[in-house]
């Protein structure tokens, strides 16, 4: 090992022992990770490290395929997908039977311990309508997440792995924004960190002149400034929101990060270069 390599895993080690035994929780589309890959490897050192891995996808890609090819109409406002019964069907299909069990299967497959869940076992993901100026129909808000079950997954080694389809009190089923969910579930396990993993290096910022900027840190202030003046906008406004929920219930470490790089996670959390976008509550917080 050369002497680079040794001072970089010796400065890794505050990082680690900051994280050791403590949760997170990662959020990622579900088409990007393959057996091997560099997301699948920093998930399997985290957990090797002893901490304990939470994994939260989405699958939008692959509904909107799905209902292209069934010829479903699609629809969106404020970045969330409207949801009648044919769309909800083809959700619930895509993230828990096909994303879900692929991603549990490529974790498994490296030598982890991944368990695959529908927020609607064991009421894990228990919500309402959301209301929004539109109705979106079946699109849910979280109001509760079942942490017992989480954290007796957690306790006995596992890795959760959530689609998020949500439940009512009446037993009705909801598709739930996976950014959203995340934030939720974060906020209810008390964790450490959440890291939210999309296509782009983060948020931008854009001057008078079309310039654009990445934004290494922003307030939730600056956030609905942006989202009020259009510079957040689609399917951005939903993960900041996500974001902003995990802050408010005592998430210290809220991350936007471009999940197509290499090893994102080791970057963002084990390293001091760190990555993407970090949203706080107020712009003077620590990281």
């Amino acid at each position: 090992m050369s002497t680079e390599a040794a001072a970089v895993l010796a400065a890794t080690l505050p990082k680690i022992r900051e994280l050791a035994g403590k949760t997170v929780v990662v959020k990622h589309g579900g088409s990007t990770m393959a057996s091997g890959s560099a997301l699948t490897q920093d998930l399997l050192l985290l957990q090797h490290l002893g901490v304990r891995v939470v994994v939260v996808h989405g699958g939008g890609p692959e509904i909107t395929a799905m209902l292209d090819s069934l010829q479903v109409p699609i629809q969106w406002v404020e970045g969330l997908r409207v949801t009648d019964e044919a769309v909800l069907d083809v959700a619930t299909m895509v993230l828990g039977a096909k994303v879900n069990t692929r991603l549990v299967a490529v974790i498994n497959g490296q030598g982890g311990r991944a368990v695959g869940l529908s927020g609607v076992d064991g009421n894990l993901l228990v919500v309402n309508k959301a209301q929004m100026s539109q109705d979106l129909g079946f699109v849910g808000t979280v109001t509760a997440v079942n942490t017992s079950l989480l954290n007796s997954l957690l306790d006995d080694g596992y890795i959760p792995v959530i689609a998020p389809i949500g439940i009512d009190g009446q037993g009705q089923t909801y598709n739930v924004n996976a950014d959203a969910a995340a934030g939720a579930i974060a906020g209810a396990l008390g964790a450490a960190s959440l890291a939210l993993l999309t296509d782009v290096p983060g948020i931008y910022t854009q001057d008078a002149a079309g310039n654009k900027t990445i934004v290494s840190r922003i307030s939730g202030r600056e956030v609905h400034a942006l989202i009020a003046n259009g510079q957040i906008s689609g399917g951005m406004v939903p993960k900041v929101k996500g974001c902003l929920t995990a802050l408010a219930q005592g998430v210290r470490q809220v991350q936007i990060l471009d999940g197509r790089q290499e090893h994102p996670l080791i970057e963002a959390w084990l390293t001091a270069a760190g990555g993407g976008t970090i949203v706080v509550q107020e712009t003077s917080d620590e990281p």
